[in-house]
């Protein structure tokens, strides 16, 4: 029935406006007393064959909703009910910003795809950690893994980077279980600068001081700390993060990110060309993303764990995933494709696949 009626029909309204109705309907329609409790016991998928602990943490299901999706950390509640194991809000910068000019979000509907270049467009990090620490009062028992993806604000020079990460650091560091530091985004001009070996270096070293001394300051632990890079890094761009990984003491990688890459698209060019600048997700990236998994986990021999994003649309493509390296995965451009049942669909097929 989504594919057949309701997909057309959302398909003919521009996709951010119709990404804001449908979340906005899906907020009230879950505040309806009892829906919520509905909506769990069918797209949650309880089975402790699903549960993955990795980096510390205890994950209900390997499933994942990436970053992008909520921004502003406004739908982690309805992203639980909808069976997905963790939530990852973002991404966020210190000063709330309005992103690129619109038109910035187009379909590949041929190709099972999205270009953005939303352009880090979000409410500011204070807000989001209020939003969470609200949240985190009112879930009852209910435990939601959140991870808080960070970057830095458009008109900060590169130069002074790290202290747009550290404020962000700072302010959801009592609110997320897990960081994401996103330099990987090609939205951002020069943001992916940042991936080269000295700043990153620099950069995530000085997010790890803050996390040591945040964690003295709490009397706990550090939180981990990941890294998302792009698909669009070489082999030896990518050997490189595997030497920063280990240099920094970071907890693991997101593969990947957005490309830049136009290339096997299906959707004609010309139109393509009229889209303009922006990264493309959704199925056009899987098998790079799965590239990518496989080269850092062997060439790493395994040593950190690795959350794979990117084309999975199925129980199969996290399989792919799984299978090549990673220990958690994410979904975003294939849950506008696919429809709510998605998580559900995903965690019944790898139960399935172990059995």
């Amino acid at each position: 029935m989504y594919k057949r009626i309701i997909l057309p029909l959302l398909f003919r309204f521009d996709a951010e406006t119709i990404h804001h109705t449908v979340t906005r309907f899906l907020k009230i329609f879950l505040s309806i007393p009892g829906v919520s409790a509905l909506f769990r016991s069918y797209y949650v998928v309880n089975d402790k064959r699903l549960e993955r602990t990795v980096f510390g943490i205890t994950f209900p299901n390997p499933v994942g909703m990436a970053a992008g999706f909520d921004k502003n950390a406004e739908l982690v509640s309805e992203l639980s009910d909808l069976g997905f194991g963790f939530v990852e809000i973002g991404t966020v910068t210190p000063r709330p910003q309005a992103g690129n000019p619109r038109p910035r979000l187009f379909r590949l509907k041929a190709d099972l795809g999205i270009i953005n270049r939303m352009g880090f467009n979000n409410k500011g990090a204070g807000p989001a950690a209020e939003r969470l620490r609200h949240f985190a009062k009112n879930r009852g028992n209910r435990k939601v893994i959140v991870g808080g993806n960070i970057g830095k604000n458009k008109d900060t020079p590169n130069e002074e980077a790290i202290q747009d990460y550290l404020f962000n650091f700072r302010a959801l560091f009592d609110a997320v279980d897990y960081f994401v530091v996103n330099v990987s985004s090609p939205n951002t001009p020069g943001l992916r600068d940042l991936q080269e070996r000295e700043p990153l270096t620099r950069l995530l070293s000085a997010i790890q001081e803050e996390n040591r001394q945040q964690a003295v300051r709490k009397n706990g632990s550090p939180k981990p700390v990941l890294l998302k890079i792009a698909p669009d890094l070489t082999n030896g761009q990518l050997d490189d993060i595997i030497a920063i990984v280990a240099e920094t003491g970071i907890s693991g990688v997101i593969a990947t990110n957005t490309t830049i890459s136009r290339s096997g698209l299906q959707t004609p060019a010309t139109l393509v060309e009229q889209m303009g600048a922006g990264g493309v997700s959704g199925q056009p990236l899987r098998a790079r993303a799965t590239e990518v998994i496989r080269y850092l986990h062997q060439q790493s021999g395994g040593s950190f764990p690795i959350i794979g994003v990117g084309g999975i649309a199925s129980a199969d493509d996290a399989i792919e995933k799984l299978e090549a390296g990673a220990s958690l995965i994410q979904v975003y451009t294939s849950f506008i494709y696919e429809g709510p049942g998605l998580a559900r669909r995903i965690n019944r097929g790898l139960l399935k696949h172990q059995s």
